[in-house]
């Protein structure tokens, strides 16, 4: 039987642990062919404009590509590509409900996301979105 003071000590184990995912130092995991490929296909012919630090958060789909890349898409022709600020362990497993934490009407840097467990709802790791590069088709 766990005591009051053990429930505390396991309960902050459990937070600090949660704490190691936005460690800056661990590398991405490197992309995967499928998703390479994802990728290739959403950005073919899309020519890169300047860094936004906001875009509107209505009508975009998100596309996991790795644990540090998101691609939203707001239609064929424009495909914001979003580096995070650092990696974001099991991003790319799918199983997970992605969580965007959002102060404003729009999608912006420093926005949280949040992995969330599917099934169990315990929540996993905690990443923050970077500057979002618009991809446009080419004229």
């Amino acid at each position: 039987m766990l005591r009051k003071g053990m429930v505390f000590a396991v309960t902050a184990t459990i937070a600090l642990a949660g704490c190691a995912y936005g460690d800056a130092d661990s590398a991405p995991a490197p992309i995967r062919d499928k998703e390479a490929k994802i990728l290739a296909k959403e950005l073919k012919g899309k020519v890169a404009g300047e860094p936004r630090s906001c875009i509107n958060s209505r009508g975009v789909d998100a596309i996991r590509i790795s644990d540090d890349i998101l691609l939203y898409r707001e239609s064929g022709r424009l495909v914001y590509q979003n580096k995070l600020r650092g990696p974001c362990p099991g991003l790319t497993r799918g199983d997970d409900i992605m969580v965007t934490e959002s102060f404003s009407g729009q999608l912006c840097s420093g926005d949280l996301i949040r992995l969330v467990d599917r099934t169990s709802g315990i929540q996993g790791p905690v990443c923050s979105l970077g500057n979002f590069v618009p991809y446009k088709k080419a004229k």
